[in-house]
């Protein structure tokens, strides 16, 4: 099992750091995938595994800046089944 490394805020609350993790996620994704042998079956699951690996990402922002603490839950949901789909396409 993976540990979450965590840092401490000022008023000593846990701060995760899923932003920069997702990002990290992504760009590593991106390099793995111009490692591929380039061929039509390689282009078109690199492309479904990038578009996949950035929607987590672009999902936990848009939940930052969520309306209310249901469309919180609905977008961290999303980023939850991009993640599950990256595992796959990976």
């Amino acid at each position: 099992m993976t540990k979450i490394s965590m840092n401490k805020t000022e008023n000593n609350q846990k701060k995760y750091d899923l932003e920069e993790r997702a990002y990290k996620f992504a760009r590593n994704v991106a390099h793995l995938s111009r490692k591929l042998p380039r061929n039509s079956v390689n282009f078109k699951y690199a492309d479904q595994i990038i578009r996949a690996s950035g929607s987590v990402g672009a999902n936990y922002i848009e939940a930052n800046e969520a309306l209310s603490k249901k469309d919180f839950v609905t977008r961290v949901k999303i980023c939850r089944k991009e993640s599950k789909e990256s595992a796959y396409w990976l």
